[in-house]
């Protein structure tokens, strides 16, 4: 039996892990691997206290830092996938996928989300070579370049926001003929004298030759390229938390509403931080600081039993 079972090796699970460790509380960290998704970033550049570090070696840092002092508390699973979370009574049972299970008195799920892939030709082949999920991560390796942003909501023009602030120009493509993020955040971005929107326009292809150099797509029935370099693509997050869909409300896009306070979720004994909850901002150093909020307010909840 243990006092905490975390679900995630992302930024939250993670810091998670490490002041669970702190707080000598018998733990079990269950993940498939570490750093979520920043792993796929060529060079992250917002983690507080490095200047740039690749996705990869960011995985490596956080459980390198997990590893170095879980001591005797915290136990790791890793390539470790859980399947359900269930409860019986004041315990809950986690299974994975190895047909193992687990016990404890409490939950954190820190199991984030995948990005919505943009499937059409080419796509796959340039990630990461011009195509790219996060703007925060890899928008200022495009200074002074031409770039595309796919999407029509709020993180759409947050993206193209932050992109403006050093791209020669960003182009937003969207499907339809209507934005559906705020009217007050199109305007103010949409009046950036670098700033282009082509409504109705459907991707059809990516090209290149070793990096990406142009855009596809369709407008009005009609087929056109647009030379770009970068392609931040923006429609839209999958939380992962199919696994307690039978044990936690979620909410219509799937992901868990927490009592941002306490990370609570509305089940007790379960809490919740990242990119799986509800939260306003998803980011690697907010997962990371929502996480440290749970594991306090979870320390207080077990010592208070």
């Amino acid at each position: 039996m243990y006092d905490l079972a975390i679900i995630g090796g992302g930024p939250a699970g993670v810091s998670a892990g490490v002041y669970a460790a702190r707080k000598r509380l018998k733990t079990v960290l269950i993940t498939e691997s570490f750093g979520g998704q920043s792993t796929d970033s060529p060079g992250i550049e917002n983690w507080i206290g490095w200047k740039v570090i690749p996705g990869t070696a960011f995985g490596k840092l956080l459980e390198d830092h997990l590893r170095a002092y879980k001591g005797d508390a915290v136990e790791i699973k890793a390539g470790e996938k859980v399947v359900k979370v269930s409860k019986d009574g004041e315990v809950f049972k986690l299974d994975v996928e190895s047909g193992q299970s687990f016990k404890s008195r409490t939950v954190l799920v820190a199991t984030g989300s995948t990005r919505r892939k943009l499937e059409i030709p080419g796509a796959k082949e340039f990630e990461n070579k011009g195509i790219t999920y996060c703007a925060s991560c890899d928008g200022p390796l495009f200074a002074d370049q031409d770039v595309a942003v796919i999407g029509g909501g709020n993180a759409a023009f947050e993206t193209a926001a932050q992109l403006l602030s050093y791209a020669k120009s960003v182009t937003l493509l969207i499907r339809g003929d209507s934005f559906k993020a705020d009217e007050v955040t199109v305007e103010k971005v949409l009046s950036h004298p670098n700033m282009k929107a082509v409504k109705n326009a459907v991707p059809k292809a990516v090209k290149g030759s070793k990096f990406l150099e142009s855009l596809v797509y369709e407008e009005n029935g009609a087929e056109k390229e647009l030379p770009v370099t970068g392609i931040f693509v923006e429609i839209g997050l999958i939380p992962t938390t199919w696994f307690v869909k039978d044990l936690l409300p979620l909410n219509k896009i799937g992901q868990i509403p927490v009592d941002p306070k306490t990370q609570r979720t509305t089940v007790p004994g379960v809490w919740a931080a990242g990119d799986s909850t509800d939260g306003l901002y998803h980011q690697n150093n907010i997962a990371a600081g929502d996480a440290v909020k749970a594991l306090e307010d979870i320390y207080l909840s077990l010592h208070a039993q």
